[in-house]
């Protein structure tokens, strides 16, 4: 199949799953070993092309991203006498908390990760247990202690956050796991799924740039055409 046709394909894909609490990373995975679309250039472009969809994110939350950046005095919120206070309104101190996690580790198993967990059977296996431990926490049904994202924690912020490590495996999804993280720590379903969404617009454009810088040599003028016909 032509690879734009291909990109096309992906790029629906990505559009049905991103806002959906499953892997779009992981149905594109599937969705190009279909098609016979893999190997390093395919890795990339199943990530890049998932910036668009974050991008949009930004319009959704314009109001709350702006504010933010205008609270540039809330580093003081990392002091442990100050994890857990809930009057301050959502900062980029609650999104530095809610990133760093998974910054962290994903930076540390960059390798690993694009080189055994970008197959098929790894993504199924990541689907099912994905599945699973979003159902468990659905029936959990913690005592909800945050109704809003605007009285979350840094503390919170920071669990929750952690959370999205699941989703370096592909076939677990971000949002997923994180909004499961977030109903077993006390998160109204809207609060999770607000905090979820947020947090993703830093990981996503880092991931997505890391991922391009790291694989440039690798790619050639009509690999960048299919990542932006995908976006």
């Amino acid at each position: 199949m032509n690879d734009y046709m291909i990109a096309v394909i992906l790029g629906i894909v990505e559009g049905f799953t991103e806002y959906l609490p499953v892997s779009s990373t992981g149905h594109m995975i599937l969705v190009g070993d279909w098609l016979g679309f893999d190997g390093p250039r395919a890795g990339v472009f199943e990530v890049f092309i998932q910036l668009g969809a974050i991008l949009s994110v930004l319009l959704i939350y314009k109001e709350k991203f702006i504010r933010m950046l205008h609270q540039y005095r809330c580093w003081d919120l990392f002091r442990r006498e100050n994890w857990f206070r809930n009057d301050t309104g959502l900062t980029l101190a609650h999104v530095a908390a809610g990133i760093v996690p998974v910054m962290g580790v994903g930076y540390l198993a960059h390798h690993a990760i694009k080189t055994y967990l970008f197959s098929p059977g790894t993504v199924i296996i990541g689907l099912i247990v994905g599945g699973l431990f979003m159902l468990f926490a659905e029936k959990s049904h913690m005592r909800i202690r945050c109704n809003d994202v605007e009285t979350m924690t840094v503390g919170q912020a920071f669990i929750v956050g952690a959370f999205q490590i699941l989703a370096l495996w592909p076939g677990f999804s971000r949002s997923g796991s994180t909004i499961a993280g977030g109903l077993l720590m006390g998160l109204s379903r809207k609060t999770a799924a607000d905090f979820s969404f947020i947090i993703a617009v830093p990981v996503m454009i880092v991931a997505c740039f890391y991922d391009l810088l790291k694989n440039l040599a690798n790619l050639n003028g009509n690999d960048l055409v299919m990542i932006i016909i995908g976006g």
